[in-house]
């Protein structure tokens, strides 16, 4: 907790937020060492961490950091870089994590509507099943729709409430 306590702060109450939030995480479907590792990332002044400092903090095996990097990596919520002059890896969570993760979602939800689509062909349109299937798409047509143009929103109010970074 060197990150809290250089900075004045109580380490044992960041410790309190990264485990209530990171337990909201899991709640909402985030794995248990995925949700605390992004948590004390996000709570890190730096944004940045190694294996070892994380470990530490979290009070966990360096292999269990490792895998719950690797996940967070695959879903766009960290991003793995070298210490400079280093081999050690530092993992750093960037401040725009939620848009990039929400972007990369959609392109999640445009193979799964290509997916539907052809079942929609393979099911019959008229058939129960393909009827089912054409509402889930259109449903994600919705859904991509929207997020594209919440995310265009969300770009002009961070402009304006933070400016250009």
């Amino acid at each position: 907790m060197a990150d809290a306590e250089a900075v004045g702060r109580d380490a044992e109450s960041v410790s309190r937020f990264v485990e209530h939030f990171a337990a909201q995480l899991v709640e909402a479907g985030v794995p248990r060492m995925p949700a605390r590792v992004f948590t004390a990332l996000l709570a890190s002044d730096t944004g940045v961490l190694t294996s070892a400092e994380l470990g530490e903090q979290l009070k966990v095996s360096p292999a269990a950091v490792s895998g719950a990097v690797r996940y967070l990596a695959q879903v766009h919520l960290v991003s793995r870089e070298r210490e400079p002059g280093s081999r050690r890896e530092r993992y750093r969570v960037h401040s725009d994590q939620w848009y990039e993760s929400l972007t990369n979602r959609s392109a999640v939800i445009k193979r799964w509507e290509d997916t539907i689509r052809d079942g929609v062909t393979s099911l019959g349109p008229g058939s129960p099943a393909g009827r089912r299937l054409s509402e889930t798409l259109a449903f994600f047509e919705f859904v991509e729709t929207e997020v594209e143009e919440m995310m265009a929103r969300w770009r002009a109010h961070r402009e304006t409430l933070f400016g250009d970074r």
